[in-house]
């Protein structure tokens, strides 16, 4: 509706024209900043994401015709370079040596989270493909939401540069997992504070933060999780320099498996998963952060930019939303997406029972599988759980190496 109108009115299907790259860049720009702000400053934003933000704000935009759908910047840029560059800025802080040391048990019910993550993807491919219209789409969603489902949105980037299921089927698995996302925060929240699973859990955080102590602490934690951190312009420069550095070679070597067609089931299988620039992004960067580490540690700004690059593919994600679109794929899409997250659940909690785990771990361990690092160290932080925050982050980060593994294994299991 709104591209007819721009169309009568100034020949063109936007306000913006998709070769007006420094247009679009300063809306994307601007755009990502306002969602960051807006993460800072307001609690529903927080409760949402910057993330989120970013893709609505974009959505809207893309709706009223004030930019494209499609352009270089887009599809170029932001898909092509920007989000292979900005994985092995965040991967620095996977040294799993730290993660085996520092995480205790709650690492091994991660691990079953992300079990539970891959079996409902299968799962949920298998109840769904005879409702769904295109099951190669259908698939490649299962797949990237397996990444994402394991390691959040860094791995969600990753998954769908490389099983692209078309704009608008990605755009609207996004929108279906955004929907979802909302609600399974509500939902772990309501359990920590259910009579019901608290009779059948220890959870000795809970009592803690309730009898009083341990509420200033959490205050402190809070402020120094977002508190600004020192960088200079070699550490930028640094950055950036490995980064292209860890692309480019992945790239060279993923490039070396092209063309092969090997036979049988399992040698096709191998072929095709190291054929994969992002497995190999994976494991140079996570060799790194593991064997480097005291180069990391002085290295100062990954996080930051890494995360930066993330909210701009965000941003592009929420640009192909057609409306239509979502509303007639997304159903089935949130079947999909709801079916993973119950199975992962059921696995986290299940096992958090065998093994004799608090109530908190599971929590954790669960939101740190779909939802990343940062919104499993934001509960606990919301939650007053302060001992947890650290674990939340490391093994938020270990979802981030083997979300990219599972996910190409789903890919190509599901055929793709």
């Amino acid at each position: 509706m709104f591209a007819d109108f721009w169309m009568n009115c100034i020949g063109r299907e936007s306000l913006i024209a998709a070769d007006d790259t420094w247009g679009l860049l300063a809306v994307l720009c601007v755009g990502v900043f306002i969602s960051i702000w807006s993460e800072q400053k307001y609690r529903w934003a927080s409760k949402i994401s910057g993330a989120i933000v970013a893709l609505l704000i974009a959505m809207v935009l893309a709706n009223l015709g004030i930019i494209p759908t499609s352009c270089v910047l887009y599809d170029d840029i932001v898909w092509g370079v920007i989000v292979p560059m900005a994985i092995p800025m965040l991967l620095l802080q996977c040294n799993l040596k730290r993660i085996w040391k520092e995480t205790g048990r709650m690492l091994i019910l991660f691990f079953i989270g992300a079990a539970g993550t891959t079996v409902g993807a299968f799962l949920a491919f298998n109840l769904l493909k005879g409702l769904y219209v295109n099951v190669d789409d259908l698939a490649r969603v299962a797949s990237i939401m397996t990444g994402s489902y394991i390691g959040g949105g860094v791995n969600f980037a990753a998954m769908a540069s490389q099983y692209a299921a078309g704009a608008d089927v990605t755009a609207a698995a996004t929108v279906a997992d955004n929907l979802l996302m909302a609600a399974y925060f509500f939902v772990l929240i309501a359990i920590s504070g259910s009579a019901f699973f608290r009779k059948r859990f220890k959870h000795p955080m809970i009592q803690e933060v309730e009898s009083g102590t341990g509420a200033q602490e959490a205050k402190t934690q809070a402020a120094a999780f977002w508190s600004r951190k020192e960088i200079s312009l070699k550490d930028i420069a640094l950055n950036v320099a490995y980064a292209v550095s860890v692309v480019l070679l992945s790239r060279l070597i993923a490039g070396l498996f092209d063309g092969f067609e090997p036979n049988g089931l399992f040698m096709n299988f191998v072929v095709r998963f190291l054929g994969s620039q992002y497995v190999w992004i994976t494991t140079f960067s996570v060799l790194v952060a593991t064997f480097a580490d005291k180069q990391v540690k002085a290295l100062n700004g990954s996080q930051e930019i890494g995360t930066y690059l993330i909210y701009l593919f965000f941003f592009v994600i929420g640009v192909p939303a057609n409306i239509y679109t979502v509303i007639t794929k997304s159903p089935l899409l949130l079947a999909l997406t709801t079916i993973m997250v119950i199975t992962n659940m059921l696995f986290c909690f299940v096992g958090a029972k065998l093994f004799k785990y608090n109530l908190e771990d599971a929590i954790i361990a669960s939101n740190a599988n779909i939802g990343g690092p940062t919104t499993a160290a934001g509960m606990a932080i919301s939650q007053g759980w302060t001992a947890l925050v650290g674990p939340a982050m490391l093994i938020g980060t270990m979802g981030y190496v083997i979300g990219n593994y599972l996910g190409t294994v789903v890919a190509i299991a599901l055929g793709l």
